[in-house]
């Protein structure tokens, strides 16, 4: 199994280091947040707290979760090795800016873990290809190869949509306890309702969003009807110019080719 250091203890590592724990790794976490890298320590018995150096003179793989302006100010007083292999899980660092920082390391990818790593099933989008994130997650969560820099900040842009899909959630949610005067058990049936639409779908990329779409048109019926109601009112597109609305902090073109 792999010796891992995760230099950053923000949100993501916590996950990272949650999923990676109890699969036989060796895990380094730098103690730049104390008590959090504290407390996965004392959570788990394969996690050791470290200085940041002693992370990657420790590790073989060096995932690297700090904010862009911290990565650029931190990185360069830090001595990384030929061997390493690194998995930034930073945005607003390129893959050119990561070549520079962690020089003479060369094996680096960059990709974008979702909170609920920490239990599987989250994407990982990754470019270029990263044999060690497969190594790490390719039997827990779906490691995806993507052609160019440019298409992994698309990936990022899409998981924006979690804020709006959330607040549409619980709106719904809201709507239905207030008819039926149990709000609980609204937020129960919409978060398994639509839990379970999800589960349902194959993630083989081959149209399924469509196919689930057509299945629901019924002419007449409540999807139909409220689905007219969205797009008479340009919610959906209202949700494409929120999109394109990220392309310049993404670094993407402002125009679609």
């Amino acid at each position: 199994m792999a010796r891992v250091g995760l230099v950053g203890t923000g949100e993501i590592a916590q996950c990272l280091v949650t999923g990676l724990a109890g699969r036989g790794h060796v895990i380094f976490v730098s103690n730049r947040t104390r008590t959090r890298a504290d407390d996965l320590a004392n959570r788990f018995p394969d996690v050791q707290v470290c200085e940041n150096q002693s992370v990657l003179d420790e590790a073989d793989i060096v995932w690297l979760t700090l904010r862009g302006d911290d990565a650029r100010a931190l990185l360069p007083q830090l001595t990384f090795r030929p061997d390493h292999r690194i998995i930034s899980a930073m945005m607003g660092v390129s893959h050119n800016d990561l070549i520079a920082l962690c020089a003479p390391a060369s094996d680096i990818a960059i990709t974008i873990p979702m909170p609920f790593i920490a239990t599987g099933k989250s994407p990982l989008p990754v470019y270029p290809p990263s044999p060690a994130l497969v190594e790490l997650f390719g039997d827990s969560d779906t490691v995806l190869p993507v052609a160019s820099e440019a298409a992994l900040s698309a990936h990022f842009a899409a998981t924006a949509l979690a804020s709006p899909l959330f607040a549409q959630l619980a709106a719904t949610a809201e709507w239905l306890g207030a008819v039926t005067g149990d709000r609980t058990k609204a937020e129960s049936y919409v978060a398994t309702l639509f839990g379970g639409y999800l589960a349902s779908i194959s993630n083989d990329g081959q149209n399924r969003f469509a196919e689930q779409l057509q299945a629901l048109s019924t002419e007449g019926g409540l999807n139909a009807t409220f689905l007219g109601h969205m797009k008479d009112h340009g919610l959906l597109t209202t949700l494409e110019a929120g999109l394109d609305r990220l392309r310049p902090k993404l670094g993407l073109p402002s125009q679609k080719t």
